[in-house]
């Protein structure tokens, strides 16, 4: 397993952050690491997300940032030229898969059935991610696909929260959880940094005590 996926499987969050406003970007990657949790996927979602990860990849160069909800390859470059350590994507698009892969770009795509992981299994990865994960079946799922494909880990995201966090980290076969409720928007633009930190840090105590 690369540095890169023992890092998340470590860390066993991963916020799915949006950010409207780059100059939210620096105030928010300080409560995250603040709060224990020095790791960030910045969905390409909104225009300040190549900024965004600009200005955290220069103020905190030991963050894990990525940048997730990437469609294209002109994103993945714009993306790694920013400063983004990973490229998050919610599909499994064989062409921005195979492009990280020859740049020795960390990539995690997207998949919900066998031959979508057949596919990530074929090209070596070791860890996809999961999504939407609550729309489709959960845990269950994934122990389900996990079967036939043991050297695999998986990433949910979509639908997890503080509720079903311990059902998805007690897994074995989930490396981490991707979630946005310690990073709500509505308290990223009222500037409650300090509240996030406070929900950043609940949730990696949380994530530790479930797996020990």
């Amino acid at each position: 397993m690369s540095v890169m996926n023992e890092t998340i499987q470590g860390l066993g969050l991963v916020p799915v952050v949006v950010l409207n406003d780059a100059k939210d970007a620096v105030p928010l990657a300080k409560a995250l690491c603040d709060g224990g949790l020095p790791v960030a996927e910045v969905t390409f979602r909104t225009d300040a997300a190549e900024e965004s990860i600009r200005q955290i990849a220069q103020a905190f160069p030991k963050m894990l940032v990525g940048a997730g909800t990437v469609l294209t390859i002109d994103q993945v470059d714009r993306a790694v030229a920013a400063g983004a350590k990973f490229i998050v994507a919610p599909g499994f698009d064989p062409e921005i898969v195979d492009y990280c892969i020859s740049k020795d770009i960390p990539v995690y795509p997207g998949v919900v059935t066998p031959s979508e992981l057949a596919q990530a299994v074929k090209r070596g990865l070791k860890v996809v991610k999961f999504f939407p994960a609550e729309a489709y079946g959960g845990v269950s799922t994934i122990k389900a696909l996990a079967a036939p494909y043991p050297m695999v880990k998986f990433m949910p995201t979509g639908g997890v929260n503080l509720k079903n966090l311990k059902n998805y980290l007690e897994c074995d076969k989930i490396a981490a959880c991707g979630g946005s409720w310690m990073v709500k928007g509505d308290l990223i633009k009222a500037g409650a940094f300090d509240e996030i930190c406070k929900l950043t840090a609940d949730a990696v105590a949380l994530a530790k005590e479930i797996r020990g």
